[in-house]
């Protein structure tokens, strides 16, 4: 099986994702791992698909040429073997909720710190919420804290940005489930 990873940008509109999944369904793609969001009113999804015959950007023709047609940007990338692996990331997993008024540099601090420390950041999301008048920055972290590291540690590591950034840090491991 030969893996890609799929990137597609463009202005949100509803059916985007029917429309993608579709063109990867009647190829003989499977998807084994996807993430999409909305940022800024642009739609943004990545996806690592698998397919047992494709090889590379060629194998795929103008498949996606609908989804240009559509003003969509969409970028192919071949992974090498293993590049579609679900890491293998021990550690507790932790969450790292930031609020507080907009400003630059919110993110690079905060990721500043935990890459100095070691953790990795498996996902980060970022929206402006409240009203105009009032809007409030959410950043929400999830981490992997390494076996050595605690709540406590990164919740002291992380304490001097909350005066200097003057925002709300709040970090919470989550109790992993065994299903």
């Amino acid at each position: 099986m030969h893996h890609f990873a799929l990137t597609i940008v463009g202005r949100d509109r509803p059916g985007i994702v029917a429309q993608v999944t579709e063109i990867l369904f009647n190829l003989g793609c499977n998807i084994a791992d996807s993430s999409c969001s909305i940022l800024g009113g642009q739609f943004a999804m990545i996806l690592i698909i698998a397919h047992p015959e494709f090889i590379d950007r060629a194998s795929f023709g103008a498949a996606f040429q609908p989804l240009e047609e559509a003003d969509l940007t969409v970028a192919l990338r071949v992974l090498k073997a293993g590049g579609e692996l679900h890491p293998d990331l021990a550690g507790e997993i932790c969450m790292i909720s930031v609020y507080g008024a907009d400003k630059p540099g919110i993110v690079y601090h905060v990721a500043k710190v935990l890459g100095e420390k070691k953790i990795n950041i498996t996902d980060l999301n970022t929206k402006l919420v409240g009203s105009g008048q009032r809007p409030v920055y959410v950043m929400m972290i999830e981490a992997v804290l390494p076996a050595s590291v605690s709540e406590q540690d990164v919740d002291t590591w992380i304490a001097p940005l909350r005066d200097q950034l003057q925002v709300d840090i709040s970090v919470r491991t989550i109790p992993q489930v065994e299903l």
